[in-house]
Parts: structure tokens; C-alpha cells; sequence
């Protein structure tokens, strides 16, 4: 898990560079998007028994509630906010609000253990705001970004039981069923699971990539430029706008995360946990979204460079604050 960033990293590139290594997947998209992420959600779902965090819930609903809240209230606002102050296309503002309206991403447990943080805390926010995404989602996004374009409310949220919530559910029936066969499986799902999401971001990076390339005057990009110049190239106009929405989103995300639970008096390693976990988002949830009910390609741009920025952006965080001790460790 601690290698996904490296992963994407090298995917992105390669996307880049040569978009038609991801056409055989792409092709089949929105299908073989919404497989792949039922598939990464089913691999969570095998990991987790939901008679324990149930338990974990009942001990402390203060910190869960709010936690959750601040998902769903400082993301969606940063999304709206940044659209607006950079003046984004409606459709990369359109993808910008989805992004933000999505609930944790499973990578966000991965960063707050190695920050020393929550992790009992940070795994049941990401599966309360990954429950509840199947009605807050669709509606935050059509309530937001309903003024940009026609959005189906329904249809966003069939989407989302589909491919996230169902299989999370059916990988704990699984996992309380037939125990022995799970025990076999579990140890390949965290790199199944990672493997996967890169394969799903990539791809729909490259998508992008094609389109950026299409739009761009043959004067300023062609095969006979150098790599490193085709890379500047593809940085700039609609491209370079969008990386900078996505830096700022998650960036604000991790510190408002932080200076919320702050105000609460939490104790550091609840801070940490979610402030990683507000500044991380289902990345993979905001494409395949987007590639299933948007018409254009944009809207699925912010959430595929985000599944590259967000994880380098959290586990340079996470590495951060394994160096630093928590202190301050009164329950709350």
C-alpha cells in the first residue's frame, strides 16, 4: 500500500507519454471502470468485520459524527470555492465538486498509520462517509454543480451502491461466512486493491491526455518533441488549471481536516487522522462517476490526477508525522 503513490506516479507518466498503452482498457469504459472499483471495494470489504466497528462506533460516536461531518461540509465547500476563484471550465468545476463530494479514500488508513494517528478512527470514517455516500454524494453534487450542467441525483446514486457500497457489504458477508477461504485471499487484496486503482486512474488520465493533445496547436506539440517538451506541453492550458485546483483542494482539505478537530479538542492522533482523512477523497469513486454519467472527459480529469497528487501529497504528510510524537493524549 505504502508503494501506491509510485505506482500511479509511474502510470501517469506512462500515460503521458503513450496513451494507447491504457486503449485496451479505456475502450471499455464505463464498464470496465465500474468493475474495477466494485472489485478494489470488495477487496476492503474482506477486511473488515463490521460486528467490530460497530463496537467502535458505539464507543466513541462523538469523534466518528464529527469526523464525518467535516467530510461532507469542508470538501464539498473547498470544491464550489476553488472552481469559482480559478474560474474553471464547467466541466473541469463539474469534476472539481464531484471529486470533493466523495467519500474517503481507502488510502487514507495507509497514511494515518504511518503518521501515527487514529486508525481505528480513520478506517469507520471511511466506512460512514462511504455508506452514506449513496445519498450525500449525488445530492451534494447535483445541489453544487447542478447549476453547470443536468445532473440525475438517482441515477448517481444507484451508481454508487452499485460499486461501493454492495461490494464492501458482500466482502464482510464473505468474510463472516466463510472465514478460511477469506484468510487465503486477504493477504493479495491490499495489492490487488492498489494495482487496480492505479490501473483505473491511469487510464482515465490517459483518456485526458489524448484529448489535451488534440486541442493543442500542432506548432506547440508534436511526435518530433522531445519528451520533457511534450511534458511541458501537456502542462499547461486546461491541464495545468486543473493540477492546480486538485493541489489546492486537497492541500486546504489536510489543514481545515486538522484545524476543525482542533477546535473540538481532540487529541493529536484523532487531528491526524482526520485531517488525512477529510484531505482524501475516493478518488476512484469521482471517475467512475464521472465516466458513467458525464458526456465529456474533463469531468473525470480531476479525479484521476487526484489519485497521483492526493497520495503523494498524504504520504508526504504521513512521513511528516511519523517523525513527530503525538502528544497531548486525553480521550475525547
Amino acid at each position: 500500500m505504502q508503494l501506491y503513490p509510485v505506482y500511479v506516479c509511474i502510470g501517469g507518466v506512462v500515460a503521458c507519454l503513450s496513451p494507447s498503452s491504457f486503449s485496451w482498457f479505456v475502450e471499455r469504459a464505463p464498464f470496465s471502470y465500474s468493475l474495477s472499483l466494485g472489485l478494489i471495494m470488495l477487496a476492503m470489504g474482506l477486511t473488515l468485520q463490521l460486528r467490530d466497528l460497530l463496537n467502535l462506533f458505539k464507543q466513541r460516536p462523538f469523534s466518528i459524527l464529527v469526523g464525518c461531518v467535516a467530510q461532507y461540509t469542508i470538501m464539498p465547500s473547498l470544491g464550489v470555492f476553488i472552481g469559482k476563484l480559478l474560474g474553471l471550465p464547467p466541466a473541469v468545476s463539474v469534476g472539481l465538486i464531484l471529486l470533493s463530494c466523495c467519500p474517503g479514500g481507502t488510502a487514507s488508513n495507509v497514511v494515518t498509520l504511518i503518521a501515527h494517528g487514529d486508525v481505528p478512527l480513520s478506517i469507520i470514517m471511511t466506512m460512514c462517509t462511504t455508506i452514506a455516500s449513496v445519498l450525500v454524494t449525488p445530492l451534494l453534487t447535483k445541489y453544487l454543480a447542478g447549476t453547470y450542467v443536468p445532473i440525475d441525483a438517482v441515477k448517481l446514486s444507484i451508481s454508487t451502491l452499485q460499486v461501493v457500497v454492495a461490494p464492501v457489504f458482500l466482502g464482510s458477508f464473505f468474510q463472516s461466512t466463510v472465514p478460511a477461504a477469506v484468510q487465503v485471499v486477504t493477504p493479495y487484496a491490499p495489492l490487488f486493491a492498489v494495482l487496480t486503482s492505479s490501473l483505473l486512474a491511469c487510464s482515465v488520465f490517459s483518456e485526458n491526455v489524448v484529448r489535451l493533445k488534440t486541442l493543442m496547436p500542432s506548432t506547440s506539440f508534436t511526435s518530433d518533441l522531445a519528451p520533457n517538451l511534450q511534458m511541458q506541453a501537456l502542462l499547461s492550458n486546461e491541464l495545468g488549471i486543473t493540477i492546480l485546483s486538485v493541489v489546492l483542494l486537497h492541500s486546504a482539505g489536510f489543514f481545515l481536516g486538522y484545524a476543525y478537530s482542533t477546535i473540538f479538542g481532540f487529541r493529536e492522533t484523532q487531528r491526524r487522522a482526520i485531517s488525512i482523512e477529510v484531505g482524501m477523497q475516493n478518488s476512484s469513486l469521482g471517475v467512475v462517476l464521472a465516466a458513467s454519467h458525464f458526456t465529456s472527459p474533463m469531468v473525470a480529469l480531476p479525479a484521476a490526477l487526484s489519485a497521483v497528487i492526493m497520495n503523494i501529497m498524504g504520504s508526504s504528510l504521513g512521513f511528516i508525522w511519523k517523525n513527530i510524537k503525538p502528544v497531548n493524549d486525553q480521550n475525547v
